[in-house]
């Protein structure tokens, strides 16, 4: 099969498209035949190195896909050949023609779904409603700071909490950004490349602070975010999209009753599948319902990896970049 393929960790540059042995699915796996791959931050990461977990050299990199179920373990029920799906279970293996996952892990695509648009629903969305409802607790009537606001799990957390009810302020480095989010239900965007994001947000919530901050950036923004929050207020680590982390003084949080939530979306839901499946299933539901409408921004081609990398890196990215793979 065709694959792109990481033999030394190192920048995606060092990447290549070439043939690669099929994969062979264990007793409790599937086989899919990817149509479309979600290229996301942590994909980066793991080809650098520098994830929390390194696979074994040389590996595909991608963490979601979306395709048909083309072969079964020996043990797998539940889930047939042309069954059309969503695979998040593994961090690697998407961006190639075959891939597999774990069975119990698979999302059955609704039927109102393409698979352009399947490819980067599961992580963006799974990851951001996670943080707003498990971790957050956002309450309607609430107030929402979403930074990186125009990325895959910003645009998410800007939807899902308009959704909920909560009062959505966006921050991003453009306007251009900034319109994308508010077409998705922010009330009112900050541009942080040019006002300062902490008087802004004082401004806009007469002088109370925000209820919850999502930060998927990190970066210097990530102090001005936490002293942004009101009382009591949440803010949700998520991400370090602008490479750096961030050392926060740790009176800010006890000078206000604050906390600092960590968000490790992957790890919750492989603890509790359960509980993840039951936010697929409030999740789809509010897709059918209108209430979330996924952004694809960019679509590249296989054989141009190279250039839905950059887009990530260079965080030119509104909503989600997707590779196309195969056919439909």
């Amino acid at each position: 099969m065709r694959a792109v393929v990481c033999s030394e960790f190192g920048p995606s540059s060092q990447l290549a498209l070439t043939d690669f042995p099929d994969p062979r699915p264990g007793p409790n796996d599937v086989l899919i035949d990817v149509v479309a791959a979600g290229v996301n931050f942590p994909d980066r990461l793991i080809v650098e190195g520098k994830y929390q977990m390194r696979p074994e050299l040389p590996f595909v990199p991608g963490a979601e896909a979306a395709g048909v179920v083309s072969a079964l373990g020996d043990n797998v029920s539940g889930v047939e050949p042309g069954d059309r799906v969503i695979a998040l279970g593994r961090l690697y293996g998407a961006f190639a023609e075959k891939s597999i996952a774990p069975a119990r892990t698979l999302l059955r695509m609704p039927d109102e779904m393409d698979f352009v648009t399947a490819a980067g629903f599961g992580l963006a969305y799974g990851t951001s409603y996670y943080a707003l409802k498990q971790r957050a607790q956002l309450k309607t009537g609430e107030t929402l700071l979403v930074l990186g606001a125009a990325g895959g799990v910003g645009l998410a957390a800007v939807q899902l909490g308009h959704a909920m009810g909560a009062r959505v302020i966006a921050a991003a480095s453009t306007q251009d950004k900034l319109d994308v989010a508010r077409a998705s239900g922010a009330a009112i965007g900050i541009d942080y490349s040019t006002e300062s994001l902490k008087l802004r947000v004082k401004e806009l919530t007469d002088g109370k602070g925000v209820d919850v901050v999502c930060d998927p950036v990190g970066g210097e923004f990530s102090e001005q975010a936490l002293r942004a929050t009101g009382w009591n207020g949440r803010m949700l680590v998520i991400g370090f999209a602008a490479g750096d982390i961030p050392k926060i003084p740790l009176n800010l949080p006890l000078l206000k009753n604050n906390s600092v939530v960590g968000v490790f979306w992957g790890a919750w839901a492989a603890r509790d599948p359960a509980a993840s499946l039951e936010n697929y299933g409030e999740l789809f539901r509010m897709y059918r319902e209108g209430k979330i409408k996924p952004l694809v921004s960019q679509v590249f081609d296989l054989e141009n990896f190279a250039g839905a990398f950059e887009a990530i890196e260079e965080r030119r990215a509104q909503g989600k970049v997707i590779l196309r793979v195969g056919e439909s």
